[in-house]
């Protein structure tokens, strides 16, 4: 695993996984069971100053997204949403750094370094979810400013965000697939933060629903210029996919991780539960699939970092989300299935690692868009 890290990336690797065994893991299970915002895990990864990991230096990262991904997998690892607490965070900040004007830039990139500032990004509407093209909320020209009209869902961290990035229809026609981001900030009047969403999983970092009537931006709130800032934002988010195939892998060891220390502990017939051969194929499996997706996943960041672009990048990405997502699914079904009926108690961490792979499946992207993406990359 190690021969795809570099000594800085290993050190980073170190650093996080002592955190999380040391700081994060006792908490874990207490943050989902309770689905409460972790203010203390988020002051945790802002003391370690983990928020600018994977971008430039200037900003106070390493410009590693392999590093950023060694740091959410061992985060992952013990607990989903602590993980998810940076991933929230480095959507703005990439899209900002990618498509923002250098105004933008020096208003909001540096308090979402230090954590001083926190950001959300709202593309999901009610009636299209993977349809980003089919998107109704419209902003209209208002003199020099825009009027926002419609409605979202599903917005992570919206509920404590400073401002959120909302895709509009910008244009006077109804065409499809001409949008735009707004920098929506919090106490915009019109702008209303809805209820938060009971969820399966991911129940740490609140998503909701957000209502834009008539709410008036000036100018300056769109996300770069009105030609190129939405097309370069997106690409830099789709750049960053091999974070959700990181989590994917941090959540399949961590699932492995509380499988071994289960079966170890538990006899049956006279032996170790860890002891039957039908036992043991299944945990081998399951390593093998984890080894797999991490291998995968390292091998896009990787690319990322060498400055691969287009098509191969998004081969790449895809091929890791896909494969990482599904094999955290399989080991987190597998791993429950160990632990037997303790695997559907609360009293365990295990059936929160199954909750949690499902929403991966389905989020950044769903997996069958990721298998249209890999389709069309060789059949078109």
């Amino acid at each position: 695993m190690s021969g795809w890290l570099n000594e800085d990336q290993l050190q980073v690797q170190d650093l996080v996984r002592r955190v999380a065994r040391e700081r994060v893991a006792g908490r874990a299970q207490e943050i989902d069971l309770k689905a409460e915002y972790p203010h203390d895990m988020f002051e945790l990864i802002k003391e370690l100053g983990l928020f600018t990991l994977p971008f430039p230096a200037e900003y106070g990262g390493t410009g590693s997204m392999l590093s950023a991904c060694v740091a959410v997998e061992e985060l992952g690892r013990v607990c989903y949403n602590t993980a998810y607490l940076l991933v929230v965070q480095w959507v703005p900040i990439g899209a900002i750094l990618a498509g923002g004007t250098p105004e933008q830039k020096q208003k909001y990139l540096p308090g979402l370094a230090s954590g001083e500032l926190r950001g959300a990004l709202s593309l999901t509407e009610p009636q299209s979810g993977s349809d980003v093209a089919g998107i109704r909320t419209r902003a209209k020209r208002d003199g020099d400013g825009w009027r926002l009209t419609g409605s979202k869902i599903w917005c992570t961290n919206s509920g404590m965000a400073d401002f959120v990035l909302v895709a509009a229809r910008t244009g006077e026609d109804e065409q499809r697939g001409r949008i735009n981001l707004f920098i929506v900030e919090k106490g915009t009047p019109g702008f209303e933060v809805g209820r938060k969403e009971d969820k399966i999983g991911a129940r740490g970092v609140p998503s909701h629903a957000l209502y834009l009537d008539n709410c008036y931006l000036p100018a300056e709130a769109m996300l770069g210029d009105e030609e190129t800032g939405f097309r370069v934002a997106m690409a830099a988010l789709n750049d960053s996919r091999p974070i959700i195939g990181a989590r994917g892998v941090g959540l399949a060891q961590g699932a492995i991780d509380h499988t071994i220390e289960f079966i170890k502990s538990r006899r049956a017939f006279g032996q170790a539960v860890s002891d039957f051969q039908g036992v043991r194929w299944m945990i081998a499996d399951m390593v093998i699939q984890t080894q797999a997706a991490r291998n995968l996943v390292y091998e896009a960041a990787t690319a990322v970092d060498a400055g691969v672009k287009g098509k191969v990048l998004a081969q790449l990405s895809a091929i890791s989300k896909c494969h990482a997502t599904d094999t955290a699914m399989k080991v987190a079904t597998d791993a429950v299935q160990l632990f037997g009926a303790a695997g559907v108690s609360n009293e365990y961490p295990i059936n929160r690692y199954f909750r949690d792979a499902k929403v991966l499946q389905i989020i950044e992207g769903t997996n069958q868009i990721q298998r249209n993406i890999i389709a069309r990359n060789v059949l078109d």
